[in-house]
């Protein structure tokens, strides 16, 4: 084994017992980046997207891509979970940012109208409704 490689093994170990930390947070490539440069064993940016394209593909990591100018961020599901789970959509706070998941079955009793009715077939994974978080909600009402 090359030293590359032992390289890159050190560094998907690194990061997988990163993400076992940090169950269902969403993060970016650059959040990672930024954690592993302040505790001081920085991982090139180029590997941390190799990485992450990697365990998504085995099913390790899911990623979401809310739209064109919002970089696509990441969650750690581990092995034995499911890459999608079908009642799993995303809210994004249209002020702060924060992409939240929402689990609920009325909305999911949509989406199965929407196939059962209209023949629509919608994709949780890719579903964000925008508005205002409860933080920025409380912030705007009070200013």
């Amino acid at each position: 084994m090359d030293q590359r490689s032992k390289y890159r093994t050190k560094q998907r170990k690194l990061l997988l017992e990163y993400f076992e930390t940090i169950p269902g947070v969403h993060f970016t490539a650059a959040d990672i980046c930024e954690y592993f440069r302040e505790k001081g064993a920085p991982i090139g940016q180029s590997t941390v997207y190799r990485q992450l394209e990697s365990l998504v593909d085995e099913g390790i990591l899911n990623k979401y891509i809310i739209d064109g100018n919002t970089p696509a961020c990441f969650e750690y599901t581990g092995r034995d979970e499911h890459r999608a789970e079908e009642k799993c959509f995303h809210c994004k706070c249209e002020k702060c940012g924060e992409l939240i998941h929402l689990h609920c079955d009325e909305i999911a009793r949509i989406k199965d109208h929407l196939y059962d009715e209209h023949r629509f077939r919608l994709d949780p994974m890719r579903t964000v409704f925008y508005g205002l978080c409860e933080k920025c909600t409380l912030e705007s009402e009070q200013g």
